[in-house]
């Protein structure tokens, strides 16, 4: 695949290295697709326990060209997703930590301050952009 199709993506080409060599890794049997069970092995192997219903429907969600099988430009973009989730998931804990009163919320203004001056070395353009990801409806709270 030309490395153009991977710009959709925004995949570095260290990220292209690394889902290729997962993808081979999952691949088992070398034919350039990863199967039902394939994917289900893979899991497996990471501690997760997928029932067959959760594989079928990951592997539907990204299965462009509707095949039933993961080549490899689509696992790339069910890679994606699932580091793009991770990271969320990861912004959402930061706002658990601070949130000093347990009461589930902190407002952005005290976010801000903590990414930005309490050695988390995070610029203002990029704490607002973690802002902007979990503060849906823009009330400047979780």
């Amino acid at each position: 695949m030309p490395q153009s199709h991977f710009l959709a993506f925004q995949l570095s080409p260290e990220e292209i290295d690394e889902f290729r060599e997962a993808f081979m890794m999952f691949d088992k049997d070398g034919n350039g697709t990863i199967s039902t069970k394939e994917l289900g092995i893979a899991m497996r192997s990471l501690g997760q326990n997928p029932t067959e219903q959760e594989i079928l429907e990951m592997i539907t969600q990204v299965d462009i060209d509707g095949n039933g099988q993961i080549e490899f430009p689509e696992f790339c973009v069910m890679m994606k997703r699932m580091m793009k989730e991770t990271d969320s998931e990861m912004i959402r804990e930061a706002f658990r930590v601070f949130d000093k009163d347990g009461n589930g919320v902190i407002t952005a203004q005290e976010f801000r301050y903590f990414m930005v001056h309490m050695g988390m070395q995070f610029s203002e353009d990029e704490v607002d952009q973690m802002i902007k990801e979990i503060d849906a409806d823009g009330d400047g709270k979780e």
